[in-house]
């Protein structure tokens, strides 16, 4: 039998697409021509169809290597109606009684168990997913009492979050989860080997803070630099699906910065990173600024999203913060080391930066000093009127100067005990901490509302912008 021009069967309920189903399907792509997948009818599925037939196909239909998708409401019908040459079903299958198996002399069929060992399971993901690992929020009503926080307020700035025009200036990445099976260790060399099975592409950097700031309605103009090439497509896509405004500035020597991940069950086992840390040239930083400039009496808040890969050299940063004090534009800002290395305190004078311990430690070449000592020491070093420190598990410290001699500090608890990717955190913090500093709340109501939403960003996996009905949805919880 010539394998190659054969009509290939698979079918299941496809609750959700886990590794386990796109290499089941793969496998049964290579063995023909044509792979038609069943989708299990909500009626014939029974109890196991835990999300609704018109939307389990659309995802099947979603894979471009399926060539069509048929509802099946009965699996010998449809089987003797489709007529294919090859059924695949999982390995798990093997010792089981089998409709299939009746149906192979009828029509001539051959039924196949894919290898692997991978073993997922819809139900117990989505048991994990929806009922076990609930996203557990700790409310934080001790801070809220202690800063006499006013909840409905703060639920009514969230609403307001739509009147701001925020312009995002910064590095914008692209971080990619390649979803990986162990082989095991390699006998040449002292490694793991890897089988890559899918891998899922999200917008990072500046491109997630901006459309963050988007999504909750703010008009959002982003301004940034990127190779000229199919990654810098993809972030244009995404920018655009966002609904941000969005100038960037192609250079043809250095890549759009893209982050690997290769990920086993959630855990990250290795990170490539693809980028340049050179800084942008001189022509590139005027046209940068003059874009600015020309909308600067428009906008209310801008933001540096800073990584260090050369979007925001010294010079650039000075003149944008001259530009935007002459103008009383509220100026925020992040700047990241975890494998590079930044300074948070050139960013002078804002009313708000976002660092991790090691950041500050890092910028002020301290590794012995408390946090409050650490605190009073970058806020002279900065200027900065407000201080936000993430300490991962730990929640965040906030350090906010009364005035020249007065200041306060104190510490909000982690609100989401159960995080399942904390990367994007910071950036969300960030957003809405900003966003209420912007709409004239105190710091304390900013770095609760700044806190919920990293709170919703660590909860799934991989950066998204999270919805304004997300963040109301959560706040309310407040009110309890």
């Amino acid at each position: 039998m010539n394998r190659k021009k054969n009509k290939i069967f698979v079918s299941g309920n496809f609750n959700i697409l886990h590794p386990g189903h796109i290499r089941l399907l793969k496998f049964a792509k290579s063995l023909g021509k044509v792979l038609v997948v069943g989708v299990t009818s909500d009626k014939l599925a029974g109890k196991a169809a835990y999300i609704k037939q018109s939307h389990r196909i659309n995802n099947i239909k979603n894979l471009d290597f399926v060539q069509k998708v048929i509802l099946v409401r009965s699996l010998k019908s449809t089987i003797l109606n489709e007529k294919p040459n090859i059924i695949v079903k999982g390995k798990e299958f093997r010792y089981q009684t089998n409709i299939e198996e009746e149906l192979t002399k009828k029509i001539n069929v051959e039924l196949v168990f894919s290898s692997g060992n991978i073993n997922y399971s819809s139900e117990n993901l989505l048991k994990n997913e929806l009922f076990e690992n609930q996203i557990e929020f700790h409310l934080a009503k001790d801070f809220i009492k202690r800063k006499k926080i006013n909840i409905p307020k703060m639920i009514n700035n969230i609403n307001k979050i739509k009147k701001l025009r925020v312009c995002v200036v910064g590095d914008v990445i692209i971080d990619e989860y390649i979803n990986s099976n162990v082989l095991g260790a390699s006998n040449e060399e002292p490694c793991l080997v890897l089988n890559p099975i899918s891998s899922e592409k999200y917008i990072g950097g500046a491109g997630i803070v901006a459309s963050h700031f988007s999504s909750l309605g703010a008009k959002t103009y982003l301004f940034s630099v990127t190779g000229k090439d199919q990654n810098s497509r993809f972030i244009e896509k995404e920018l655009k699906k966002n609904k941000v405004g969005f100038h960037l500035y192609k250079d043809i020597i250095r890549p759009t910065t893209l982050k690997q991940r290769f990920k086993v069950r959630n855990s990250s086992l290795a990170r490539v990173s693809y980028l340049s840390e050179e800084s942008i040239s001189i022509k590139v930083q005027n046209k940068i600024f003059n874009s600015i400039k020309k909308i600067i009496k428009k906008i209310d808040v801008l933001v540096f999203s800073d990584f260090n890969y050369g979007c925001l050299p010294q010079n650039l940063v000075d003149r944008l913060i001259k530009i935007c004090k002459e103008n009383k534009v509220l100026i925020s800002a992040d700047s990241q080391s975890s494998s590079q290395i930044g300074d948070i305190s050139r960013f002078k004078n804002t009313e708000l930066i976002t660092p991790t311990e090691k950041e500050a430690r890092i910028s002020l070449k301290s590794n012995n000093d408390g946090l409050v000592v650490l605190s009073t020491k970058l806020q002279r070093l900065s200027g900065s009127k407000n201080i936000i420190f993430t300490l991962n598990a730990e929640g965040i410290l906030v350090f906010n100067m009364k005035n020249k001699k007065e200041y306060s500090v104190d510490r909000l608890p982690a609100l989401n005990n159960n995080p399942k990717d904390v990367s994007g955190a910071g950036d969300s913090l960030l957003v809405m901490s900003t966003a209420f500093l912007a709409l004239k709340s105190n710091i304390w109501e900013a770095a609760l509302a700044g806190t919920l939403f990293a709170s919703l960003q660590t909860s799934t996996i991989g950066n998204r912008p999270i919805k304004l009905s997300e963040a109301k949805k959560l706040m309310k919880k407040l009110q309890k």
